[in-house]
């Protein structure tokens, strides 16, 4: 056994070069054959590419971003990812599932995980662009970085199974790091790659792993937590409470989810206030036409949007207004003495153009109010 296949089979080999010329014509000039990768820009589908190229393919990636995955993100799942696929010599295609990736979340066929990730569905999503991808370039198959058993929903078997039915590639993806372990695939049956040259690595530890970045000279492999914000629990909740309220949430409802501190008054109204001058930046430039925006007028603290009835119809009001001026004052650096009431700018956007960057032109007023006790907001908030 080579010693590259024996940290495969997690036998803990001294380390070996990755050659990137291994099987690449055997000797006749035969071109070489193409596969798709799902390419995350963790470290598993990293070694899934490598041990493609090493057996002589062609690879191309495809990268996916979805509203709650976004591969700039930095939160592992494809940080980045373009200079991932230079340093493995790929050519990289980008695909965006967006609107469609929001309706499917609306009602999952399989359900979703402990937050609000649909995993399989997602995941046979993605498989389908590959195979999109595949056909486009003429490949032979798919390959990605998976590992069986490593993750409880989308990669037990009867999972792995669900995710190439659904995305119309039965017996076309090949998961290199456990080949050998799964049923055998197309490629297995003609020849195209052998059982013995795949990997035997299963569950979440990630000992066979480290060795083979070390053999194949990845540099600072990424860590192995994933990017989707849908697993986080607080934001499944936040997720979870914006689409039990809205029949079909915007790109700019999921973008404000991602951002400041939430609280529901209503069905249809709720508040976001920011946790420091970025989100406030952020929150502003979100801010929507018949939104309400606030801020202490005279000083520091969060900017804060109530957004109501996503029809149109005016449900923002002088209740919210002041509970909203409260909250914002509770954030704030207004000092907390009981029955001091503090100046709150209150502006109502009346066009997209007044939430980016020119909320000032919305109509204005001051309202003055009292900094919220915590037992009269607590039970608002979303957390």
């Amino acid at each position: 056994m080579s010693d590259m296949m024996a940290a495969r089979h997690g036998d803990g080999a001294d380390p070996a070069g990755y050659d990137p010329n291994a099987g690449e014509s055997n000797g006749k000039g035969e071109k070489k054959k193409k596969v798709v990768a799902l390419l995350s820009g963790g470290l598993d589908s990293q070694l899934a590419v490598r041990m493609m190229q090493e057996r002589g393919f062609e690879v191309s990636a495809v990268a996916i971003k979805t509203p709650f995955c976004d591969f700039d993100c930095g939160r592992g799942c494809g940080f980045e990812i373009r200079e991932r696929a230079d340093d493995l010599n790929v050519d990289l295609k980008t695909v965006y599932l967006g609107d469609e990736y929001v309706e499917m979340l609306k009602n999952p066929k399989y359900g979703r995980g402990a937050g609000f990730n649909p995993c399989i569905d997602c995941r046979a999503m993605m498989f389908g662009a590959a195979k999109k991808r595949m056909e486009e370039i003429g490949a032979e198959f798919v390959i990605s970085g998976e590992v069986l058993g490593q993750r409880p929903m989308s990669q037990h078997g009867p999972a792995l199974r669900t995710i190439e039915k659904e995305s119309h590639l039965e017996g076309k993806i090949v998961r290199p790091l456990s080949a050998a372990l799964l049923p055998a695939t197309d490629p297995e049956r003609d020849g195209l790659i052998r059982r013995e040259d795949m990997g035997t690595i299963r569950g979440r530890t990630r000992r066979a792993q480290l060795r083979m970045a070390e053999q194949y000279a990845i540099e600072d492999p990424p860590n192995a937590g994933g990017g989707c914000l849908l697993t986080d629990p607080q934001f499944g909740r936040k997720t979870r409470d914006l689409f039990d309220h809205t029949e079909t949430p915007t790109i700019n409802d999921i973008d404000l989810l991602k951002v400041g501190r939430h609280f529901r008054f209503d069905e249809l109204t709720k508040l976001v206030t920011g946790r420091n001058k970025d989100e406030n930046g952020v929150i502003a430039a979100l801010a929507l036409p018949g939104d309400v925006l606030l801020e202490a007028r005279d000083h520091m603290g969060p900017v804060s949007v109530i957004r109501g009835d996503s029809d149109g119809d005016n449900t923002i009001t002088d209740y919210h207004v002041s509970l909203a001026a409260s909250i914002t004052l509770r954030y704030s650096d207004a000092p907390k003495d009981q029955d001091a009431k503090w100046a709150v700018t209150v502006r109502r956007v009346r066009d997209s153009r007044e939430g980016g960057g020119n909320a000032a032109a919305a109509a204005e007023h001051v309202i003055h109010a009292e900094p919220a006790p915590d037992e009269s907001y607590a039970r608002f908030r979303i957390k």
